[in-house]
């Protein structure tokens, strides 16, 4: 399915490194800031105005998680669709996470108050 969005002869390698930038939830003055350029550099990249030598294309493909084959020819592992699908599902998957999270805490209240009210009515009894 990638290949149908960002392969070769439907994306420029500024459409993958934008779309995978996004899909990693990243804007491009962070991205540009954790590879240690400008951001006009990036941008530039981006629109496809100029490209990044090769030690930038390794350090690209490690941080957005993608191959360099990918982020170079749209082949091999990348994105699975447009950036606002893949960020729907990591919302999906923080909210899952989120709820989980609540779901553990309200267990831990719930025994804290089995053990406040097993208190009052000691106290009660005696």
């Amino acid at each position: 399915m990638a290949e149908d969005w960002y392969g070769e002869a439907s994306a420029t390698f500024g459409d993958r490194l934008a779309g995978a930038r996004e899909a990693a939830g990243l804007n491009q003055e962070e991205l540009a800031k954790r590879l240690g350029v400008r951001l006009e550099t990036l941008a530039a990249w981006e629109d496809d105005v100029a490209e990044p030598r090769a030690n930038r294309l390794q350090m690209l493909s490690g941080m957005l998680n993608v191959t360099l084959m990918w982020l170079m020819t749209g082949e091999g592992e990348g994105l699975d669709g447009p950036p606002d699908q893949v960020a729907e599902a990591q919302e999906d998957r923080a909210l899952v996470r989120e709820i989980r999270e609540v779901r553990a805490g309200l267990e831990e209240l719930d025994a804290r108050l089995g053990r406040l009210e097993k208190r009052l009515m000691a106290g009660e009894d005696a």
